[in-house]
């Protein structure tokens, strides 16, 4: 499916290393027609690390989708009866934003998004990167993946040597992952090498 014409959420959490490789997916999406609203958890905002500051991230965002960013729980609820989405992403997703939005806690501009997006039965479309997909939080990885239309970037492991429990998705297919999440359908496969286009 076109993305032309979309409203696409695209929310963000706390994995500053991955913002390098979710960037470019921002802007895939709007050169393809959709309009892209940025949805950021109060970590994105406000944390500086050595993958840039917080505030420049924003600013970055907020230029190449043309919106400003959402970054309160009350600014995101409308996302469900009054202003609602044809897709919500969350990429790049932690392990404790997916946690929460596994076990039903919405206390996050990004999870507001994503709970007013699913009420409206609508696709959220997520993009792992955490440390812990398999060890603890793998529960939680499982319970998403028999959610309905919840739909996974396919993802794998980053580094098996040095973090096994680890795994990231491949961002680069992630407006392929959207296309075919507005069709209802999970891209496969979704375990995948992490590293291999």
């Amino acid at each position: 499916m076109n993305v032309e014409g979309k409203r696409i959420g695209f929310g963000l959490t706390g994995s500053h290393c991955t913002y390098q490789a979710v960037y470019p997916e921002i802007e895939k999406l709007v050169a393809a027609g959709a309009e892209v609203i940025p949805v950021i958890t109060y970590t994105v905002k406000t944390t500086d690390t050595r993958f840039g500051k917080g505030e420049e991230w924003v600013e970055k965002i907020e230029k190449a989708t043309g919106h400003k960013a959402i970054d309160t729980i009350v600014d995101a609820e409308p996302l469900g009866p009054n202003l609602p989405l044809d897709c919500m992403v969350i990429a790049p997703l932690t392990g404790f934003t997916m946690s929460k939005l596994a076990n039903a806690l919405t206390d996050s501009p990004v999870l507001m998004a994503a709970k007013a997006t699913l009420r409206n039965l609508k696709p959220v479309v997520l993009g792992i990167s955490t440390n812990d997909a398999l060890g603890l939080n793998g529960v939680n990885l499982m319970r998403l993946m028999a959610t309905k239309n919840i739909y996974f970037i396919p993802y794998g492991q980053d580094d098996p040597v040095k973090k096994p429990n680890s795994m990231v998705a491949r961002m680069s297919s992630l407006l392929d992952t959207v296309s075919f999440a507005l069709e209802g359908k999970q891209i496969q496969p979704v375990i995948v090498e992490r590293f291999r286009d």
